[in-house]
């Protein structure tokens, strides 16, 4: 039985801890509050001491990433390691590590949708993209005061940008890296709190493909979805309702809300790293936020120097 540490145990932390657990491994859990875990420890140095675990993830605020990650390595982890999205607030240097392997939680990959577009993709050019997701903040979390969360502060790395950079990481994977691209958003008073709440961004490809990306905390109803024309048809992939069409052809797909979860934790468990998102993606994923902001803030087209 592999031995499991999920450090963090807000809403995402228990996602992980109940996938993990389905998988039939002996799941630790750090936390400083008060939880109730079968195996819970108030420190790091405590579960690694007494858990033993060959696989940890790292599912704590944004903004307290990088320093597990630094924590870990000092203390001689030697094994695998899973980052929750973003990979960090801002652009910044991975600590120095010996872990056997280090990723990040862009779980979206593995849906079975994206993997149908992706697959599509590869076999005609693309001419435009327009992907779009969005959710009313006070719906994610229906326990807790959306504006206690952390994806209210800026302070520990939150707001929609950074919550919602599946649809940032998957772009690439799917249609290639960016040339460059303009931006407008921010935080427009909306929702009472200090994160970015609403983004606009144009995005010319490499490929010389349009890409128009729309990411807010906002949407009632939600909707996550990609529309992309090529030469021969049109896709479309709607996550809410679970559908793929191409062109008049409407393929419905039955995906549990934890499939992807699932998928991706039996893939870093079998060293299968064909998918998971690599470190050096996710630090990717970052510049380009920081791109992003950079457009926004200027008010100019940003090239992509990477």
């Amino acid at each position: 039985m592999e031995h499991v540490l999920v450090w963090g145990y807000g809403s995402i932390g228990q996602r992980h801890s109940r996938v993990l657990d389905s998988l039939s491994c002996s799941v630790g859990v750090v936390s400083a509050r008060n939880i109730e875990a079968p195996r819970a420890y108030k420190n790091i140095q405590q579960a690694l001491d007494e858990h033993a675990p060959s696989y940890v993830i790292i599912s704590n605020a944004t903004a307290s990433h990088i320093e597990s990650i630094e924590t870990l390595a000092s203390l001689n982890f030697r094994g695998k390691v899973l980052v929750e999205k973003p990979l960090s607030a801002h652009p910044i240097a991975i600590p120095q590590n010996e872990f056997s392997a280090l990723a990040v939680a862009y779980n979206l990959r593995f849906h079975p949708l994206l993997a149908a577009m992706r697959e599509k993709l590869l076999s005609d050019r693309l001419i435009s993209l327009s992907i779009a997701c969005g959710q009313l903040l006070s719906t994610w979390r229906a326990d807790r005061d959306y504006r206690s969360t952390y994806s209210a502060s800026v302070k520990n790395g939150g707001g929609v940008l950074r919550d919602l950079s599946h649809e940032l990481d998957y772009l690439s994977w799917i249609a290639g890296p960016w040339k460059r691209l303009t931006a407008l958003g921010g935080n427009y008073g909306a929702l009472n709190i200090t994160a970015d709440e609403s983004w606009s961004i144009l995005i010319e490809l490499e490929s010389g493909a349009e890409v128009v990306v729309r990411l807010n905390y906002l949407d009632q109803p939600p909707r996550r979805e990609i529309v992309a024309t090529t030469e021969r048809s049109t896709l479309k992939a709607d996550f809410i309702s679970c559908e793929l069409m191409d062109s008049f052809d409407v393929h419905s797909m039955q995906v549990d809300r934890d499939y992807t979860y699932e998928q991706m934790h039996r893939a870093m468990l079998a060293n299968d790293m064909s998918t998971v998102c690599s470190v050096e993606e996710a630090v990717s994923v970052n510049r380009l936020i920081a791109a992003i902001e950079q457009a926004a803030t200027q008010g100019v087209w940003v090239k992509n120097d990477h």
